[in-house]
């Protein structure tokens, strides 16, 4: 607006490009140091896998850890950490997180309902001022780095998220035969439009390891992923193998057993800053 004061409370145009959307202040009961988002710009690309994995690998270094699982509709936190059917607990005021086997404190629309089968048949909105409900309204306690877990797309969580909720950085997750498409560029320009401080890129299923001899087989072709990724001014930080041990252990819970050293950049610069 040409003649903005930016007193937002006194204005009554509600479609002011300028008017400024507060943040959401977290629950009084959670002390949140650093908050990073964990996004990709269609589904299947293992989001959920590099945020279970980050979780796990900052829980080892003592770290205080949360994880919001932001994918309502698809969530699968639960599972990788074997805390599905586990119920949030509540004092009637607060909600609490349930904790992983290693003292990661989760919070899901999974651990929300007794029946972890049951689908949220949810518009966006809805949906939206859920995620809020499960940053404002729940008791992380101290917690070094909240991790949201984001549904694909630029759609109505993301939006939220990114307007609402203070996060520090976004961490992008693609798979090589995706990277070249218009949808990891649709994400990642969203987070700048929006002022969001981009981490790095992090590409899973970049190749899978020969039983017999070790050789590293890039079964969806290489040589294009880094090239594509610096056009966006970014680094590919961590290239993540198919491993079949991994997805078993994910099957049964038990994603903390993981031992990997393929994401330590990216956990070296989040502890940096």
């Amino acid at each position: 607006m040409v003649d903005c004061n930016h007193d937002c409370g006194s204005c009554n145009v509600e479609n002011c490009s300028s008017r400024e959307i507060k943040k959401l202040e977290p629950n009084k009961l959670s002390n949140i140091k650093k908050t990073y988002a964990i996004i990709s710009g269609k589904g299947g690309v293992g989001k959920s896998l590099v945020t279970s994995l980050l979780a796990s690998m900052l829980r080892n270094k003592g770290k205080e850890v949360a994880i919001i699982d932001a994918d309502v509709t698809g969530p699968s936190i639960p599972k990788a950490f074997g805390v599905n059917g586990v119920m949030a607990g509540s004092d009637g005021t607060n909600l609490f997180p349930v904790m992983s086997k290693k003292g990661i404190k989760i919070m899901s629309a999974n651990v929300l309902l007794e029946d972890p089968e049951s689908p949220i048949i949810w518009r966006g909105p809805l949906i939206a001022g859920f995620v809020q409900q499960l940053y404002t309204d729940v008791a992380y306690g101290d917690v070094d780095y909240l991790l949201i877990d984001m549904p694909p797309g630029t759609g109505d969580i993301p939006l939220t998220v990114f307007q609402m909720i203070p996060v520090d950085g976004i961490i992008v997750v693609t798979s090589p035969q995706e990277l070249v498409s218009m949808v990891v560029a649709k994400s990642i320009n969203m987070a700048k439009m929006m002022n969001i401080p981009i981490v790095g890129v992090v590409e899973n299923m970049s190749y899978i390891k020969c039983p017999k001899c070790d050789e590293k087989i890039t079964v969806f072709g290489d040589g294009t992923s880094k090239a594509q990724v610096e056009k966006q001014g970014l680094k590919v930080l961590a290239e993540l193998p198919i491993d079949p041990k991994l997805a078993s252990l994910v099957d049964k819970g038990c994603v903390e057993d993981y031992k990997t050293s393929d994401l330590n950049q990216i956990v070296n610069i989040l502890e940096k800053n």
